[in-house]
Protein backbone atom coordinates (compact mmCIF):
# COMPACT_ATOMS: atom_id res chain seq x y z
CA UNK A 1 0.00 0.00 0.00
CA UNK A 2 1.38 3.48 -1.01
CA UNK A 3 1.45 6.33 1.06
CA UNK A 4 -1.41 7.64 -0.29
CA UNK A 5 -3.41 5.20 -0.03
CA UNK A 6 -2.35 4.35 3.71
CA UNK A 7 -3.66 8.25 4.34
CA UNK A 8 -6.94 7.51 2.41
CA UNK A 9 -7.44 4.66 4.63
CA UNK A 10 -6.68 6.17 8.23
CA UNK A 11 -9.44 9.06 7.19
CA UNK A 12 -11.99 6.84 6.54
CA UNK A 13 -11.05 4.58 9.33
CA UNK A 14 -11.50 8.15 12.12
CA UNK A 15 -14.43 10.13 12.85
CA UNK A 16 -11.81 12.41 15.08
CA UNK A 17 -9.81 13.84 12.86
CA UNK A 18 -8.04 17.34 13.24
CA UNK A 19 -6.58 19.04 10.38
CA UNK A 20 -3.54 21.31 11.10
CA UNK A 21 -2.42 23.83 7.87
CA UNK A 22 0.07 25.91 7.01
CA UNK A 23 1.00 28.28 4.38
CA UNK A 24 1.11 25.12 1.60
CA UNK A 25 -2.47 24.73 2.12
CA UNK A 26 -3.33 27.99 0.17
CA UNK A 27 -0.10 27.93 -2.24
CA UNK A 28 -1.99 25.98 -4.90
CA UNK A 29 -5.02 28.54 -4.87
CA UNK A 30 -1.92 31.12 -6.33
CA UNK A 31 -1.37 32.62 -2.43
CA UNK A 32 2.48 32.85 -1.79
CA UNK A 33 3.88 31.20 1.02
CA UNK A 34 6.91 33.41 2.83
CA UNK A 35 9.97 30.84 2.97
CA UNK A 36 10.25 28.72 -0.16
CA UNK A 37 11.90 29.98 -2.81
CA UNK A 38 9.73 31.60 -4.46
CA UNK A 39 7.75 32.74 -1.35
CA UNK A 40 7.60 36.52 -0.19
CA UNK A 41 10.74 36.32 2.03
CA UNK A 42 12.60 36.24 -1.36
CA UNK A 43 11.03 39.33 -3.14
CA UNK A 44 12.90 42.22 -2.80
CA UNK A 45 11.51 45.26 -1.20
CA UNK A 46 12.52 48.27 0.72
CA UNK A 47 12.44 46.12 4.22
CA UNK A 48 12.89 42.02 5.00
CA UNK A 49 8.61 41.18 4.56
CA UNK A 50 9.61 40.03 8.20
CA UNK A 51 10.40 43.42 9.44
CA UNK A 52 7.54 44.93 7.54
CA UNK A 53 4.76 42.74 9.00
CA UNK A 54 6.24 43.12 12.34
CA UNK A 55 3.87 45.34 15.52
CA UNK A 56 7.00 47.78 15.63
CA UNK A 57 7.41 48.23 11.80
CA UNK A 58 3.52 49.09 11.55
CA UNK A 59 3.54 51.86 14.44
CA UNK A 60 6.84 52.85 12.87
CA UNK A 61 6.30 52.93 9.28
CA UNK A 62 2.53 52.44 8.63
CA UNK A 63 2.39 53.75 5.00
CA UNK A 64 5.23 51.26 4.02
CA UNK A 65 3.11 48.41 5.67
CA UNK A 66 -0.28 49.26 4.55
CA UNK A 67 2.00 49.41 0.86
CA UNK A 68 3.07 45.97 1.06
CA UNK A 69 0.23 44.46 2.94
CA UNK A 70 -2.45 45.96 0.35
CA UNK A 71 0.18 44.43 -2.63
CA UNK A 72 0.92 41.08 -1.18
CA UNK A 73 -1.93 40.18 0.78
CA UNK A 74 -4.89 41.57 -0.11
CA UNK A 75 -5.03 39.61 -3.53
CA UNK A 76 -8.66 39.35 -5.19
CA UNK A 77 -10.18 36.46 -7.04
CA UNK A 78 -7.75 33.49 -5.07
CA UNK A 79 -9.94 30.57 -5.02
CA UNK A 80 -10.59 27.99 -2.13
CA UNK A 81 -8.72 24.00 -4.03
CA UNK A 82 -9.30 20.58 -3.15
CA UNK A 83 -7.79 20.42 -0.23
CA UNK A 84 -10.09 23.03 1.49
CA UNK A 85 -13.03 21.87 -0.16
CA UNK A 86 -12.16 18.53 0.84
CA UNK A 87 -11.62 19.61 4.48
CA UNK A 88 -14.79 20.88 4.56
CA UNK A 89 -16.53 17.46 3.12
CA UNK A 90 -14.73 15.56 5.81
CA UNK A 91 -16.51 17.94 8.27
CA UNK A 92 -20.14 18.16 6.88
CA UNK A 93 -19.73 14.11 7.76
CA UNK A 94 -18.95 14.35 10.85
CA UNK A 95 -15.29 13.25 10.54
CA UNK A 96 -13.04 16.71 10.74
CA UNK A 97 -14.05 18.08 14.16
CA UNK A 98 -11.79 21.24 13.37
CA UNK A 99 -9.14 23.07 11.05
CA UNK A 100 -6.42 25.02 12.87
CA UNK A 101 -4.76 27.05 10.26
CA UNK A 102 -1.41 29.67 10.12
CA UNK A 103 -3.07 30.99 7.29
CA UNK A 104 -4.63 34.51 7.25
CA UNK A 105 -7.10 34.09 4.29
CA UNK A 106 -10.54 33.26 4.72
CA UNK A 107 -10.49 30.56 2.29
CA UNK A 108 -11.48 27.29 4.03
CA UNK A 109 -14.64 29.31 5.23
CA UNK A 110 -15.45 30.16 1.60
CA UNK A 111 -14.93 26.30 0.63
CA UNK A 112 -17.81 25.61 3.63
CA UNK A 113 -16.12 24.82 6.57
CA UNK A 114 -17.32 26.20 9.69
CA UNK A 115 -14.63 25.33 12.51
CA UNK A 116 -11.94 27.06 11.79
CA UNK A 117 -9.37 28.53 14.41
CA UNK A 118 -6.72 31.02 13.31
CA UNK A 119 -3.77 31.27 14.94
CA UNK A 120 -2.19 33.88 13.20
CA UNK A 121 -5.72 36.18 12.83
CA UNK A 122 -7.19 36.98 9.58
CA UNK A 123 -7.24 39.68 6.69
CA UNK A 124 -11.32 40.52 7.06
CA UNK A 125 -11.57 41.83 10.07
CA UNK A 126 -9.79 45.28 10.84
CA UNK A 127 -10.20 47.51 13.85
CA UNK A 128 -9.60 51.51 15.31
CA UNK A 129 -6.74 51.51 17.29
CA UNK A 130 -8.75 54.99 18.82
CA UNK A 131 -12.28 53.97 19.00
CA UNK A 132 -11.77 50.03 18.83
CA UNK A 133 -14.75 50.03 16.22
CA UNK A 134 -14.62 47.20 13.83
CA UNK A 135 -14.58 47.19 10.20
CA UNK A 136 -14.41 44.27 7.72
CA UNK A 137 -12.53 43.81 4.65
CA UNK A 138 -14.73 45.65 2.47
CA UNK A 139 -14.48 49.00 3.85
CA UNK A 140 -10.41 48.39 3.69
CA UNK A 141 -10.56 47.68 -0.21
CA UNK A 142 -12.60 50.79 -0.92
CA UNK A 143 -9.48 52.85 0.83
CA UNK A 144 -6.53 53.93 0.00
CA UNK A 145 -3.52 54.24 1.57
CA UNK A 146 -3.29 54.16 5.45
CA UNK A 147 -7.44 53.52 6.08
CA UNK A 148 -8.62 54.94 8.72
CA UNK A 149 -11.74 55.59 11.05
CA UNK A 150 -14.83 58.07 10.73
CA UNK A 151 -12.95 58.97 13.96
CA UNK A 152 -10.25 59.56 12.22
CA UNK A 153 -8.19 56.56 14.22
CA UNK A 154 -5.63 54.21 11.68
CA UNK A 155 -7.59 51.25 11.14
CA UNK A 156 -5.02 47.81 11.80
CA UNK A 157 -5.89 44.28 10.84
CA UNK A 158 -6.95 41.64 13.01
CA UNK A 159 -3.55 39.90 11.92
CA UNK A 160 -0.89 38.92 14.93
CA UNK A 161 2.35 39.98 13.30
CA UNK A 162 5.58 39.37 14.37
CA UNK A 163 6.39 40.83 17.75
CA UNK A 164 2.85 39.75 18.99
CA UNK A 165 1.42 36.93 20.72
CA UNK A 166 -1.46 34.50 19.77
CA UNK A 167 -5.04 34.96 20.68
CA UNK A 168 -5.32 33.03 24.05
CA UNK A 169 -9.01 31.85 23.30
CA UNK A 170 -8.13 30.06 20.08
CA UNK A 171 -4.78 28.58 21.77
CA UNK A 172 -6.78 27.17 24.33
CA UNK A 173 -9.42 25.81 21.75
CA UNK A 174 -6.80 24.38 19.51
CA UNK A 175 -4.77 22.73 22.19
CA UNK A 176 -8.41 21.39 23.35
CA UNK A 177 -8.92 19.93 19.76
CA UNK A 178 -5.26 18.44 19.12
CA UNK A 179 -5.18 16.62 22.87
CA UNK A 180 -8.28 14.90 21.71
CA UNK A 181 -7.98 13.68 18.25
CA UNK A 182 -7.35 10.43 16.78
CA UNK A 183 -6.08 11.43 13.45
CA UNK A 184 -3.70 14.49 13.42
CA UNK A 185 -3.42 16.04 9.86
CA UNK A 186 -0.29 17.99 9.53
CA UNK A 187 0.16 19.22 6.14
CA UNK A 188 1.97 22.93 4.09
CA UNK A 189 3.70 24.02 6.85
CA UNK A 190 7.60 23.78 7.35
CA UNK A 191 6.60 23.80 11.23
CA UNK A 192 9.36 25.94 12.02
CA UNK A 193 7.07 28.88 13.18
CA UNK A 194 6.64 29.06 16.92
CA UNK A 195 4.78 28.98 19.38
CA UNK A 196 1.96 27.53 16.77
CA UNK A 197 4.60 24.54 15.53
CA UNK A 198 4.66 23.92 18.91
CA UNK A 199 1.27 23.23 19.27
CA UNK A 200 1.25 19.53 17.88
CA UNK A 201 3.22 18.35 20.75
CA UNK A 202 0.05 18.10 22.38
CA UNK A 203 -1.32 15.21 19.89
CA UNK A 204 -1.19 12.20 22.13
CA UNK A 205 -2.93 10.10 19.13
CA UNK A 206 -0.55 7.46 17.00
CA UNK A 207 -1.77 8.67 13.74
CA UNK A 208 0.31 11.82 13.11
CA UNK A 209 0.22 12.89 9.01
CA UNK A 210 2.70 15.26 8.02
CA UNK A 211 1.98 15.90 4.33
CA UNK A 212 4.77 19.01 2.76
CA UNK A 213 6.66 18.92 0.00
CA UNK A 214 9.80 19.66 2.20
CA UNK A 215 10.89 17.88 5.23
CA UNK A 216 9.87 19.15 9.01
CA UNK A 217 11.33 19.06 12.02
CA UNK A 218 8.81 16.49 13.02
CA UNK A 219 9.10 13.70 10.31
CA UNK A 220 10.49 11.18 12.96
CA UNK A 221 7.49 11.53 14.92
CA UNK A 222 5.33 11.25 12.14
CA UNK A 223 3.08 7.70 11.67
CA UNK A 224 2.66 8.65 7.83
CA UNK A 225 5.10 11.12 6.00
CA UNK A 226 4.33 12.56 2.66
CA UNK A 227 6.72 14.39 0.86
CA UNK A 228 3.99 15.62 -1.89
CA UNK A 229 1.49 18.15 -2.98
CA UNK A 230 -1.38 18.62 -1.05
CA UNK A 231 -3.49 19.06 -3.84
CA UNK A 232 -3.08 15.37 -5.23
CA UNK A 233 -3.07 13.74 -1.62
CA UNK A 234 -6.25 15.06 -0.73
CA UNK A 235 -7.41 14.69 -4.44
CA UNK A 236 -6.96 11.04 -4.08
CA UNK A 237 -9.35 10.87 -1.19
CA UNK A 238 -12.90 9.25 -1.61
CA UNK A 239 -14.63 8.92 1.75
CA UNK A 240 -16.57 5.68 2.19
Amino acid sequence: MDDIARFCQMVNESQNIVFFGGAGVSTESGIKDFRSVDGLYNEKYDYPPEEILSHSFFFDNTKEFYRFYRDKLLIDGVKPNVTHYTLAKLEEAGKLKGVITQNIDDLHEQAGSKNVYHLHGGIDKYHCLKCRKGFGLDYVKKTKGIPYCDCGGILKPDVVLYEETLDDRTVSESIKLISSADVLIVGGTSLVVYPAAGLINYYRGRKLILINKQPTPYDNYADLVINKGLGEVFGALKLV
